[in-house]
């Protein structure tokens, strides 16, 4: 393998240690080695960090491996030129798994240009990155508990569902308050509580609700009602946080609201994964393998097998 990298060094990241393998030298020769270990507070990867400015060494690797990668990158992406590896991808010989041999092997392969980089977005990016897929898991959340409060009405034969469409719509919600907090509701009680044409359905309401609630029901839909209160909280904070986030894009997300099945919140999550710049991306056929639209090739003999899609890159 050609070198291409004069000076350059690979890193094998651990929680508690980093292991440096610096490789220099004429590119026609064979490269001087030398091999530290740093630990991975902040003071230790600061130490990192002058090492490598003492060593000349601007070009390293590392390993994407686990959360662990992003403090050293946080710290020397502001003093060196990094590349982010995929660890299915540099897979070292079995058999030699140390971590010296593992930083080695990396060292060697980035000095012959043997690394694909990954996309590392900027770093408003990256907490705009944060805050959507956290808005995503809250919605998720969200889901699960409505889910649990319907079983646990089904279960106490509570069948407001059947007439009721949106169980935590303005009526619904009413409707849920009255049931958790143990309230005898009559017809003209339940007229009150609800709107438009359910109305019309008042004296089917009354029936449907007429179950067999325990007490028991009542403590474990309070429980799912409460955290359920609290991740629409947390959703409506997000949700201002990410909008004051995004107004440096506005531009980009209009333009992507223009494309058709393509929500305001969806632009902002497509912003938030890839950023305004994707010239890190050869084609866009690139782009759609790294987002996880489209299946990978696998051909053998003259044939094409079944491939699936993935789901897509996350760091």
């Amino acid at each position: 393998m050609d070198a291409i990298r004069e000076r350059c060094a690979g890193l094998d990241i651990h929680q508690e240690t980093v292991v440096v393998c610096l490789l220099s030298g004429p590119l026609e020769k064979k490269p001087k080695s030398v091999i530290e270990t740093f630990g991975t507070t902040t003071r230790e990867l600061l130490r990192l960090q002058e090492w490598l400015e003492q060593q000349g060494c601007t070009e390293i690797a590392m390993e994407s491996t686990g959360v662990f990668w992003k403090p050293v990158w946080n710290i020397l992406e502001s003093t060196c030129t990094i590349t982010l590896a995929n660890p299915q991808r540099i897979r070292n010989m079995p058999g030699k798994k140390t971590d010296v041999k593992d930083a080695e092997w990396i060292a060697k392969l980035h000095r012959c240009g043997l690394i694909e980089g990954s996309f590392v977005p900027d770093e408003p990016i990256r907490d705009l990155r944060d805050l959507t897929r956290y808005l995503r898991k809250l919605k998720q959340n969200a889901t699960q508990e409505k889910n649990r409060i319907h079983k646990i009405l089904q279960d106490a034969n509570i069948k407001l569902t059947t007439y009721v469409s949106d169980l935590f719509g303005v009526s619904g919600r009413a409707l849920l308050d009255s049931i958790v907090n143990g309230e005898v509701l009559e017809v003209h009680e339940v007229r009150k509580l609800v709107h438009t044409r359910l109305k019309m359905k008042v004296p089917s309401l009354v029936e449907a609700m007429n179950g067999r609630l325990r007490l028991h029901h009542r403590k474990m839909i309070r429980r799912h009602w409460d955290h359920l209160q609290y991740l629409e909280s947390e959703m409506q904070t997000l949700e201002a946080e990410i909008e004051e986030l995004v107004q440096p894009y506005r531009k980009e997300i209009e333009l992507l609201d223009t494309i058709p099945g393509v929500s305001t919140d969806a632009a902002a999550s497509i912003v938030a994964e890839l950023g305004t710049d994707v010239s890190p991306f050869p084609s866009e056929a690139h782009l759609a393998s790294w987002v996880g639209v489209c299946p990978a090739n696998h051909e053998s003999a003259g044939k094409k097998k079944v491939k699936r899609t993935n789901a897509g890159t996350e760091v």
